[in-house]
């Protein structure tokens, strides 16, 4: 599996690509930042961010966009130029036909350092020894971005069987339904029917006394 992970933000972007399944080791095929001035105009940013990410997914064609998962802080105007940034990404994905995964910071702390409550050193250290890098990927937005993929990578064997699961049951749900469906229509035909012969049976006096009084 190829998975490009997403940290986003404005003025920062982090971006890498790790290879390869769960329970063996990984590849690290190219880690980065997309980055836009502060001062420009917003749209302007948000061009830039997606023109970046459109050359990542056309280098790497991942099978997979991992993304940071937009969570509330105290700075408002940080969190919306995170969700303004996370948004771009998934259009890019989603444009492609490119399926979108999105994890929490805690998910992601937790699957790389076995601690959802890491700091940025723990994670790009648990990084750099997972990748079998020489040093941290720098600045810590790239690690996070690693930190992003890898945390996928692992956490999809578990999720695609929570969804088969959840699937499996949505399907035995409607066949029960199904089948209940078509009992009681079963039921109703047969108490259709077992009107219909009471009905004829009671008129079959009524209508021998009238044939009695015809022929007297």
């Amino acid at each position: 599996m190829r998975v490009l992970g997403v940290d986003p933000g404005l003025t920062r972007c982090g971006v890498g690509v790790v290879e390869g399944v769960a329970g063996r080791p990984l590849t690290m095929l190219g880690v980065g930042v997309v980055r836009t001035e502060a001062d420009a105009d917003i749209g302007v940013r948000l061009v830039g961010i997606e023109r970046g990410i459109e050359e990542w997914l056309d280098r790497f064609e991942p099978e997979l966009v991992a993304v940071e998962r937009v969570f509330s802080q105290h700075n408002v105007r940080t969190v919306m130029g995170t969700a303004q940034a996370s948004a771009v990404a998934m259009l890019c994905a989603s444009r492609r036909g490119i399926p979108v995964a999105l994890h929490t910071p805690s998910e992601v702390k937790a699957a790389v350092t076995g601690s959802g409550r890491a700091d940025k050193a723990q994670v790009g250290a648990m990084v750099t020894r997972l990748l079998r890098l020489s040093a941290p990927p720098k600045p810590a937005d790239a690690a996070d971005a690693l930190a992003l993929a890898i945390c996928h990578i692992w956490r999809a064997p578990a999720q695609n069987r929570l969804q088969q699961a959840v699937a499996q049951n949505r399907l035995q749900q409607a066949a029960a339904k199904h089948q209940a469906a078509q009992q009681q229509a079963a039921a109703q035909q047969q108490a259709a029917r077992q009107q219909a012969v009471a009905q004829r049976q009671a008129a079959t006096p009524s209508q021998a006394s009238a044939v009695k009084g015809r022929t007297r």
